[in-house]
């Protein structure tokens, strides 16, 4: 991994799994299979990985450890396997954040490629008519901010090699999928063809547009893409805290695009 994201985090040659330095406290990961994502799959009857990816959340230097929870942020840490789901690239099956009960808020959610190359889908409902829908490719130190209430993915755009991203997210974090799962999936099917992907619209929702784009920068939220998003924290804790406290930029919001 040559991005230094500023934790002592590697991903293990070959399972799925996460080497901490003697400064870092993680746990084990999470392996999701490939079994629990199907129903979200163009191909539900597909080979691929298995397991697909793998989650740690909760993973800090030691020192920050009770200044995140106070704050109610957690930093997680994602690994996916190289490799296709059918005609798919592995990908996560997409969710909506539940409403933490501290705030209120279905929170928003800053991803930072660690490592590989990605995409992050995010439509703006899980509902028939899908509103807005975007699609963000990004590499290695870049980030990408999806905002409260979106239904989002995250693919990994690369089927030959395996792809490791750090999230900011909100501690009391928990996932809506009756949405997603009700119309079989996302409003776009991410298709590979020749390691580039091209879309296919999900007919159980309403027509909708996709926009395929790069990341863009966030000034707005105060963001530098130039400093991995945990030395933002570590820098100024306070300049990241409406990934926890959203009503802060609630006038942002409602026009907000990832």
């Amino acid at each position: 991994m040559l991005f230094d994201p500023g934790l002592k985090v590697t991903l293990h040659e070959t399972e799925l799994t996460f080497d901490y330095g003697s400064d870092v406290i993680g746990p084990a990961p999470v392996l999701r299979r490939l079994d629990e994502i199907r129903p979200s799959l163009l191909d539900e009857s597909c080979e691929g990985p298995d397991p697909v990816y793998a989650i740690a959340m909760d993973v800090y230097m030691s020192e920050d450890r009770e200044e995140l929870k106070r704050r109610y942020l957690l930093f997680g840490v994602v690994a996916y396997a190289a490799g296709k789901l059918g005609d798919e690239p592995v990908r996560s099956q997409g969710h909506i954040h539940a409403r933490a009960p501290h705030s209120g808020w279905s929170t928003p959610e800053l991803f930072e490629i660690w490592e590989g190359r990605a995409i992050v889908y995010a439509q703006e409902f899980a509902a028939d008519d899908p509103g807005r829908c975007i699609a963000i490719e990004a590499r290695e130190g870049e980030q990408i901010v999806v905002p409260p209430g979106w239904a989002h993915c995250v693919i990994n755009a690369d089927e030959n090699s395996r792809m490791v991203f750090g999230a900011l997210c909100e501690r009391q974090y928990g996932f809506e999928y009756d949405g997603v799962r009700a119309h079989g999936g996302l409003a776009w099917f991410p298709v590979l063809g020749d390691n580039e992907i091209s879309w296919r619209p999900n007919r159980r929702y309403k027509e909708s547009a996709l926009q395929a784009r790069s990341c863009r920068a966030y000034p707005e939220l105060g963001l530098d893409m130039n400093i991995p998003v945990y030395r933002q924290y570590q820098n100024n804790p306070e300049a990241l805290q409406w990934i926890s406290d959203p009503e802060r930029f609630s006038s942002l919001w409602p026009l907000f695009e990832p």
